[in-house]
């Protein structure tokens, strides 16, 4: 039997939490002597599309073209509506090398899938929309791209998620009863697996509590329900598991809005709906939210040069939670980030910033959306908390530990396992991980 793939990206996820995490039943047993990095230097911006772009493809998002979870609509405050198909991505993925070396390949909820043509089992990161009258999770994943076979696994366990779309942990055990069937009766050589329960917690909670706590005992149980299904299907034995995450979090004190500061400054005029609700009737500069990154768009590449400046006083003010800005260069040649953007605003390590155009510039939290919540992301990879990796399987030598690498190189790791050609990718395969021998 040729080896196996499942990965599991447990979103938000952080190297204080693998402490407890170890000493879980399923996990303790299961990640005795595993392969493990402590430290994943992840991808900017650290947000959840982004990172799960870079992984499935190993590149960049310079490369990718994905920076950001919501469309980017300048001149337009986000409305849920996020890059959930695949189709946004630029180079190859992972999904595409599997199919093409002939493997079949599985996935419940990682972002940035639906819609994917070489997904053999796909069950997208995908929702109801409220702008579709009487849209409903069977017509949303029928829309989405997933086949009769994975329909019918999605209404089995519907009764999990019905009335929690987007909640935790109803969201993440709809999540792993999916996988858990595609794992005992499809067998994929590939899985990859995107629970977001403990992001969820830390949003609405904060970055260390024990709503975190109780979401790192369903992360065991989950990994048990993963574990058991692979025993039922044989298949345990040739299997290598992976257990990862994305990014971290950091706490916030504060919400700050720099459209509404450029409102003021006559960069950004404004007009009231008929429903009196604040929108931009034009506008030179428009900030988008990444929680803790923002980008700036500059309608008039000529007046570059004059918002760099009032950006600049903004954050010399230090009132306005602007730690470091970049340039579209910078950001480029630092961070491999790029985008039709012109500057990218940096947190000062305790503020998330807002699209909204009305006054008070600063707010308190917003649990409505992850982006103001009282821990966010968003921010430079190497403030606060780390993701993670762990490893254990034919594959994964034991009882080997790194201290550090950078997030693409999971995925030229994974190509390794499977005997994939992914050329040209950004990451390099963890060698130190691995047994040396020859794969097909």
């Amino acid at each position: 039997m040729s080896r196996k793939l499942i990965v599991i990206s447990m979103d938000a996820m952080v190297a204080e939490d693998v402490v407890k995490l170890k000493t879980m039943p399923n996990t303790h047993r299961f990640l005795s002597h595993a392969a493990e990095v402590r430290t994943l230097r992840t991808v900017y911006p650290t947000i959840t599309y982004p990172v799960h772009a870079a992984i499935s493809t190993g590149c960049y998002p310079d490369r990718t073209g994905v920076y950001s979870n919501d469309v980017v609509r300048p001149g337009h405050i986000a409305n849920g509506k996020w890059y959930w198909f695949r189709d946004v991505i630029r180079v190859p993925d992972i999904y595409t090398a599997a199919k093409k070396k002939g493997l079949t390949v599985g996935n419940v909820f990682w972002p940035v899938t639906a819609g994917h043509p070489d997904i053999d089992y796909n069950i997208p990161e995908y929702w109801s929309q409220k702008d579709k009258r009487g849209d409903d999770l069977h017509k949303a994943m029928k829309r989405a791209g997933a086949s009769r076979d994975m329909l019918k696994i999605i209404d089995r366990y519907e009764p999990l998620i019905h009335g929690h779309e987007r909640q935790h942990p109803e969201a993440d055990d709809f999540v792993f009863a999916c996988a858990a069937e595609i794992l005992r009766t499809k067998k994929p050589d590939l899985m990859m697996i995107h629970p977001a329960h403990i992001d969820g917690y830390r949003h609405h909670y904060g970055l260390w509590n024990d709503h975190v706590d109780r979401g790192i005992m369903e992360a065991d149980q989950y990994i048990g329900q993963i574990i058991h299904a692979t025993r039922l299907a044989g298949t345990y034995e040739d299997t290598n598991f992976v257990i990862l995450s994305d990014h971290g979090q950091i706490n916030i004190d504060r919400i700050i809005s720099i459209n509404a500061v450029l409102v003021d400054k006559g960069l950004i005029r404004t007009r009231k709906t008929s429903k009196g609700k604040t929108v931009a009737d034009s506008w030179d500069v428009w900030v988008m939210s990444g929680g803790t990154t923002a980008w700036v768009f500059v309608k008039d590449p000529e007046k570059e040069d004059e918002v760099y400046r009032v950006l600049n006083e903004l954050m010399e003010a230090g009132v306005y939670g602007i730690g470091r800005i970049f340039t579209r260069a910078e950001a480029e040649e630092q961070e491999h980030l790029s985008g039709p953007f012109s500057f990218v605003l940096e947190t000062d390590g305790y503020t998330a910033f807002s699209e909204k155009l009305d006054k008070p510039y600063a707010t308190s939290f917003d649990h409505t959306d992850y982006r103001y919540g009282r821990a966010t992301h968003g921010h430079l990879p190497d403030l606060g908390p780390q993701p993670i990796f762990l490893a254990k399987g034919p594959d994964f030598k034991e009882d080997v530990v790194l201290e550090r690498r950078p997030i693409v190189d999971t995925t030229a790791t994974f190509a390794r396992i499977l005997g994939l050609d992914m050329p040209g990718i950004d990451g390099k395969v963890m060698e130190e991980l691995l047994w040396q021998q020859q794969r097909d």
